[in-house]
């Protein structure tokens, strides 16, 4: 059986005393709303990206709230990465129609570059949680803990297959840059920008390598330079992240310059 997970609202004015909620890990999704509702917070936000793997197209954030009790129970509810294109758009469908409120924010390739993947992914979520209303009480975060959101927050480790309103961010966010990358297809179709949306496949790579990246490529990413010409080794301190650890560039992944 999985250990419980405490909550523990973040401080947003002094004198604040946060409640100690206590979340099963393996109950099913709606636990974590449900518990931050019996301690006051009746509208309770969950935010996630999608494309943060991608060398190519833009982030998309989602913020999402949904109803409290039966009304915000949704049949399939999951990790956006773990359905099917159809289940997805179906429960895109769902979450539209039953939110209390949503956001999506688009973060273009150029934001991306100019500013980096981590703070321009804290911006965007920051930018969808404040666009919400009615505005949230309380919020949680997929995976990385978001600071200035003007509300108690808290991140949760695999939050788009535990808690259902991140689960349902992640989907809104998911459906969004799809439909994006599809389009992209049509004025792109070297890429397969339909097939693979962007993330670094073996015949991504190669339509890479033989054509060199589209203006809706990401420069920040090394394999995206290499392409260019303009980098074919990374300097160790391009490569350390902001928590001070190396960044290691392993198969399948973009490998983003910091």
């Amino acid at each position: 059986m999985a250990a419980p997970t405490t909550i523990i609202a973040r401080p947003v004015a002094a004198g604040f005393r946060p409640p100690r909620l206590i979340v099963r890990r393996d109950g099913p999704l709606g636990g974590y709303e449900s518990a931050l509702g019996r301690a006051g917070f009746e509208l309770v936000a969950g935010a996630d990206e999608a494309g943060r793997g991608a060398c190519a197209g833009p982030l998309v954030v989602a913020a999402c709230i949904l109803p409290p009790g039966r009304r915000g129970r949704i049949d399939g509810l999951d990790d956006s990465k773990l359905l099917t294109a159809p289940t997805r758009e179906r429960l895109f469908g769902e979450v539209t129609r039953r939110a209390l409120a949503y956001s999506v924010v688009i973060i273009s390739p150029a934001e991306i570059d100019a500013f980096g993947l981590h703070v321009a992914n804290l911006a965007g979520m920051r930018r969808a949680l404040e666009t919400l209303r009615p505005a949230a009480q309380y919020a949680l975060t997929d995976g990385f803990p978001v600071k200035g959101l003007g509300v108690p927050s808290t991140a949760v480790w695999k939050g788009d297959a535990t808690v259902a309103c991140i689960a349902a961010a992640s989907i809104l966010a998911k459906v969004t840059r799809d439909a994006i990358m599809t389009d992209l297809h049509g004025d792109w179709p070297l890429y397969g920008f339909d097939r693979h949306k962007g993330y670094i496949t073996a015949t991504h790579s190669a339509a890479l390598a033989e054509h060199g990246p589209c203006p809706h490529h990401r420069r920040r990413y090394v394999n995206v330079r290499r392409a260019l010409g303009q980098a074919e080794v990374a300097v160790l301190g391009d490569l350390v992240g902001e928590n001070g650890e190396v960044e290691c560039l392993t198969p399948g992944t973009a490998g983003e310059i910091a």
